[in-house]
């Protein structure tokens, strides 16, 4: 495990759930409140960060990256590009940066940022929320080996890590492992409605749906085993769960999944283009 960041100066320049997730995780591992700030335009959110965790609140982003070993970019993208003019002549030369922002790449933060910036794109995914997540990281090739622990540090608070070696990857990250806890949300409120419409009160169906998903991803979670192989294992022949894979592949689950994906890889793009 890496080591605790209580000495690090760490700013936050967006105060949403990702933030809080971020910075609730370090603080739980070890990390000193004072050494944090947070910047966001709406004062309220703001004030909330610091009641709740007793961090330091900044009036402006420029003011919230002065002395910081790292800065994470917690923004929407449509508004990176201004919040990148607003604190590139705050930052120290050895300010590494890092942005969540979707579809923003290493260059477009470079272009603003400057060429030998350390720099790093995340996408980290909700279930940060509650130290269950897991953040793809790509970074510039002027990352230390201190800064590169320290971004570690920031996101192992909220999961797992994954370094990601190509950069052109991430839109498919972003699609798999960003937006896919909506696509298993998703699954479940259906099965909820199918178990509704197979004749179960709607209260117990959605019961058996959230119990089955938590429970199927506890296997997941523990097994040393696929996904692939523990379907197979609770399938067996001529049963009644292998009538129903056998229409979801009948009627094009994998199709559907894949072109799924592939919709917010191409989403991710024009976000990141825009």
């Amino acid at each position: 495990m890496a080591k605790q960041t209580s000495s690090q100066a760490i700013a936050f320049i967006g105060g949403g759930n990702m933030a809080r997730a971020l910075i609730g995780g370090l603080i739980h591992a070890g990390q000193a409140a004072d050494r944090l700030t947070v910047a966001d335009p709406a004062a309220e959110q703001r004030q909330r960060l610091q009641d709740d965790f007793g961090i330091a609140g900044a009036g402006s982003n420029a003011a919230a990256c002065s002395d910081k070993q790292a800065v994470v970019l917690a923004v929407k993208p449509q508004v990176m590009d201004s919040v990148l003019a607003e604190i590139a002549s705050a930052l120290d030369d050895d300010t590494v940066v890092i942005s969540v922002a979707a579809g923003v790449s290493l260059d477009q933060l470079a272009a603003s940022l400057g060429r030998r910036r350390a720099l790093v794109r995340a996408m980290p995914n909700t279930p940060a929320l509650y130290g269950a997540g897991i953040t793809g990281l790509a970074a510039s090739g002027h990352l230390s080996d201190a800064q590169r622990l320290l971004v570690e540090q920031i996101f192992t608070s909220a999961g797992e890590v994954t370094w990601i070696s190509d950069e052109s990857w991430m839109d498919a990250v972003t699609a798999v492992s960003g937006s896919g806890p909506a696509y298993f949300f998703a699954l479940t409120e259906h099965l909820a409605k199918a178990g509704a419409a197979a004749g179960l009160p709607a209260e117990l169906a959605a019961l058996l749906a959230r119990q089955t998903a938590i429970g199927a991803g506890v296997m997941l979670a523990r097994s040393d085993v696929d996904a692939g192989e523990l379907r197979r294992r609770v399938t067996s022949p001529g049963g009644t769960t292998a009538a129903a894979l056998a229409r979801f592949d009948e009627d094009g689950l994998a199709l559907l999944v894949e072109r799924a994906v592939d919709a917010a890889v191409q989403r991710g793009r024009k976000l990141g283009a825009s």
